[in-house]
């Protein structure tokens, strides 16, 4: 008996034993390899030299760090998943700078201590494109293939150009079968183009319009004329589940006050001019779990709804999609809703002409960031133009290629130019920041991951005029507004020169944009109650409007 328990003792030391030299060999391979990840949600800053591109070749450029902080503490997390296909390194400045950014890890590849590399190469398929490999330095596997397609930016000019084919040219599809709806929208148009000058303006400044008396009856007919239905279907929270605080605030509060609105919609689908699909791309992107994390997947459950109330309803299939609309204001937004609603009217506040966004068919969406659902206007209002001492204010986390080439350019180099990467985020400083954007003449407004940015609303908010640097970027309310009357737009490739363009600008010019960003505040507020001409009745005339000028009729 002694003998096997003896055995049975030195068996266990050495199952003992034996653990913990693969404990320890497993320690040493984790500290040198990284952990392997099987899922698309490990996380790990990894250091990628930022790509330069010209017009004849690639150059790889290292010189600077900065680490991505969140413009909102909610997004933190939505901000760290680095997409694999967005475009965000692509440099236009001759500025040589690098950026610590995150990607998700796919397959097994470990990322925990990365050594990474770009390699790139021109395309030859296309010349006018370059392929961006990003490789594990040790093993070669490739984390990331990405496309960038070069090409010149569309100016304002050329945006102004698009919306007038636009609206001369019907894309809408005919219907399957007629309705009396589309009649009172082909009436509703032949009113608005018809319309003779007005003289009152009911308060409005007319300089700030395309066209104050075509905007005016056009208003005028959405608040006498237009209906809408709202789907029941879809759970929460991807459906019917508002959230109006944060950086994608503008479809909660849109959706709050659809929803809950009596005067423009109805119960009876049939007597709806337009319909509404009320859903969250935020909420769909962070409410599926790890099976749904790529554009097709959540595409498709998209799709999955468009099926549904097409089945149910005969309304999606009378004008396949057209008379329909949704508002979305997060990135994806555009991506996820190409093909599904290809035919109907989507808000984006992704609005790059560049990326799909139609000019004329897809109505701009402003980005409002709300800190506080239950106060919404909270610091509105600024210094007047003659107490503004500030040249141009900029602060913000280094989102994306463009920012840090501002940072690098023009933090400290100029008294009158107060340029920043992130702020701390205590009470002081958010102050600070409040006071920079109410105490400076030019609100610097530059992209981020995408064209959109909070600080074109922030700028109007605090009655600073909008310095926009996001190439092929449509502001909202597009369609209306005459955006070179308030705001100042500068291409990507002239930041080395943004200074002399804002001086350059005479005095008389200056207090005459500042008295309309005033003018035109209204636009971008939002309101417990909606009121005349504020953001949600703006939105909503955005949408009225495009399918009054695309309807068509068998």
């Amino acid at each position: 008996m002694r003998i096997i328990t003896r055995f049975h003792h030195s068996d266990i030391r050495r199952l003992l034993l034996g653990i913990i030299v693969i404990a320890g060999f497993v320690v040493l391979l984790v500290q040198c390899f990284g952990i392997p990840c099987r899922n698309s949600f490990c996380l790990s800053p990894i250091k990628v030299s930022v790509i330069e591109l010209t017009n004849s070749n690639v150059t790889q450029v290292s010189v600077m760090n900065y680490t991505n902080l969140s413009d909102d503490d909610d997004e933190e997390l939505e901000n760290k998943k680095e997409d694999l296909d967005s475009e965000n390194d692509v440099v236009i400045s001759k500025e040589k700078v690098e950026m610590n950014v995150s990607f998700i890890a796919i397959g097994n590849i470990s990322l925990r201590n990365p050594k990474m590399v770009v390699v790139s190469s021109e395309s030859e398929s296309d010349p006018n494109s370059v392929m961006i490999r990003v490789k594990d330095s040790r093993k070669g596997n490739v984390l990331s293939l990405r496309r960038h397609k070069q090409g010149s930016a569309i100016s304002i000019s050329q945006m102004n150009s698009l919306l007038i084919q636009s609206l001369s040219s019907f894309k809408s599809p005919k219907p399957r079968w007629s309705s009396a709806r589309d009649s009172e929208m082909l009436s509703a148009r032949s009113e608005i183009e018809k319309v003779s000058l007005v003289h009152d303006f009911l308060g409005l400044n007319p300089l700030v319009y395309r066209n104050i008396s075509k905007f005016l009856r056009s208003y005028d007919l959405m608040e006498r004329k237009l209906k809408i239905y709202v789907y029941k279907e879809g759970g929460k929270p991807i459906f019917h589940t508002p959230v109006p605080r944060g950086i994608y605030a503008s479809e909660g509060w849109f959706m709050k006050l659809m929803e809950s609105n009596k005067k423009f919609v109805v119960k009876d689908p049939r007597k709806a001019h337009l319909f509404y699909i009320p859903i969250s791309i935020k909420a769909l992107r962070s409410s599926l779990g790890l099976d749904f994390q790529t554009p097709k997947s959540l595409a498709d459950h998209l799709k999955e709804y468009v099926d549904l109330i097409a089945g149910k309803y005969k309304f999606w299939n009378r004008t396949g999609g057209a008379d329909h609309f949704l508002v979305a204001c997060h990135d994806w937004g555009n991506k996820l809703t190409t093909k599904t609603m290809k035919n109907s009217v989507r808000s984006l506040c992704n609005s790059n002409v560049a990326q799909g966004f139609r000019i004329g068919t897809d109505t701009a969406l402003p980005v409002t960031y709300i800190r506080s659902s239950e106060a919404p206007l909270e610091y509105l209002g600024g210094k007047t133009s003659s107490e503004r001492k500030i040249l141009a204010f900029f602060a913000g986390s280094m989102h994306g290629y463009l920012r840090p080439i501002l940072v690098k350019l023009w933090e400290n180099k100029e008294p009158d130019m107060k340029i920043f990467g992130p702020m701390p985020r205590d009470p002081k400083s958010k102050k600070q920041y409040r006071e920079y954007m109410k105490s400076s003449r030019y609100c610097i407004c530059a992209r981020g991951y995408e064209v959109h940015t909070p600080r074109v609303v922030e700028a109007i908010i605090n009655e600073c005029v909008p310095v926009i640097i996001a190439d092929n970027y449509v502001p909202p309310f597009f369609e209306v507004l005459n955006w070179e009357e308030f705001a100042v737009f500068v291409e990507e490739k002239d930041i080395p020169n943004l200074r002399n363009i804002l001086l350059s600008i005479p005095e008389d010019r200056y207090i005459g944009m500042q008295a309309r960003v005033k003018a035109v505040q209204q636009h971008f507020l939002w309101h417990k109650k909606p009121v005349k001409f504020d953001q949600f009745h703006m939105i909503l005339h955005s949408i009225w409007y495009s399918r009054v000028h695309r309807i068509k009729t068998r």
